[in-house]
């Protein structure tokens, strides 16, 4: 080893004990797990979902080792991932047991189970809190005037499971707290659930499990029956490269592991995309349970659960020659709550069904919105690249020596 290289190591390690400073030093108190996972739990979500991951506590360590950076918190992560045993397959669950939290439907003022507002600044003004700490987690506490109504929320108001302080309860974002989430295998443990896993039971009338507004537009005959041959076994992204041409349950996959800005860009600004905006019809977030196959009775176990967004989205798009006679349908699912890639998974799916031959939007989704890939892109043009910055340089000297001297122009 010569001193050069002696001396580029000293300084790489010692830019890293200025990040490990940075991250555990300061006036205030350490950032510990669950502070992360109840306070910034949007960012834990999103991590999770880009992360290919369901571990709540991981993706707060990963968002702390990185100092806030998500997609650097997501590629800690699905790195972790890769290292970890695959100790099973779990079997399909149908959405339609989803425990939900959070249900609006776009699509009809008063959907079959009633629309369930849940935690959301949807229908707040955007204003910065400027009030000083204490008084803004006072004001935050206090009771509001809407805290006394149970049932289907009907304007903007807090969902009947919050706390009567208007502070949205636990079971609505758990705080990464229940084991079945931390094994470390990444897989859930078979013990008992946290009681705060899952929304409670639905003592206050509200319809936890509501059919889907899908059911009600094929009881009106009105939407496009599902093309192809059924269901094939679903593509795994995760051992297989994908390249245009896979199947839907492959660009599925891919979207719901893609970074979320890139995901949403690429849907709002699709050429496919038509004039009319996709109606969102139906955006649901709440707990699905995850099961396993008992290896003695052979039976379907629940061995934890996991919260998703689901978004149903709908619009006629006119194929050649011919009117639109019924609605296609898009369809998107992501870990956590990120309504945003939801969506937009939904918009390109719903894209990506009906023009079957837009190879190059399908060639995007497929190749282009994976944040590991773009972000170390960026990463490796910040490392030592002498050599071939070298070359080029030589090459510029070598064009500009070889060409005619012209002298001054006017």
């Amino acid at each position: 080893m010569t001193a050069v290289d002696d001396a580029g190591g000293r300084a790489a390690r010692a830019a890293a004990r200025l990040v490990e400073r940075a991250r555990s030093g300061g006036r205030s108190a350490p950032l510990d797990t669950e502070q992360i996972t109840e306070r910034l739990g949007l960012a834990v979500d999103r991590v999770m979902g880009e992360g290919g991951l369901w571990a709540p506590r991981l993706a707060a360590r990963a968002i702390r080792q990185s100092g806030g950076d998500l997609p650097e918190a997501a590629h800690l992560l699905r790195a972790h991932r890769t290292a970890l045993p695959r100790l099973g397959v779990t079997p399909p669950v149908p959405t339609g047991e989803l425990r939900v939290v959070r249900r609006i439907s776009s699509a009809f003022r008063n959907p079959p189970g009633g629309q369930v507002l849940g935690r959301t600044l949807d229908y707040v003004g955007r204003l910065l809190d400027l009030l000083p700490e204490d008084e803004g987690r006072a004001r935050s506490t206090a009771p509001g005037p809407d805290d006394d109504g149970d049932g289907p929320a009907a304007g903007p108001r807090p969902h009947a499971h919050e706390h009567p302080t208007g502070t949205p309860h636990t079971h609505e974002h758990p705080p990464g707290t229940p084991h079945t989430h931390e094994h470390p295998t990444g897989t859930p443990h078979p013990g008992t659930p946290h009681p705060h896993e899952a929304p409670p039971p639905a003592a206050d009338g509200v319809e936890r499990t509501p059919a889907h507004v899908l059911s009600v537009f094929r009881e009106m005959g009105v939407v496009a029956p599902p093309s192809g041959a059924g269901d094939p076994e679903p593509y795994d992204v995760t051992r297989h490269p994908v390249r245009p041409g896979a199947p839907r349950s492959a660009w599925l996959q891919t979207m719901a592991r893609a970074d979320t800005g890139s995901l949403l860009h690429l849907w709002y600004g699709s050429d496919w995309r038509p004039a009319g905006h996709e109606v969102p019809g139906e955006l649901r977030h709440g707990a699905l349970p995850v099961r396993m196959t008992h290896p003695v009775t052979g039976r379907p176990v629940t061995v934890g659960q996991v919260r998703v967004s689901e978004v149903q989205t709908f619009h006629s798009l006119p194929r050649a020659g011919e009117l639109p006679m019924t609605l296609d349908v898009g369809y998107g699912i992501c870990f956590g709550h990120n309504e945003r890639k939801a969506i937009s998974m939904a918009g390109l799916d719903l894209l990506l069904s009906h023009h079957e031959g837009a190879a190059d939007l399908q060639h995007d989704v497929l190749l282009t919105l994976d944040g590991l890939d773009s972000t170390g892109y960026v990463q490796r043009l910040k490392l030592p690249r002498h050599v071939e910055f070298t070359s080029v340089l030589e090459r510029a000297r070598a064009a500009r020596g070889d060409a005619p001297h012209t002298g001054d122009t006017a």
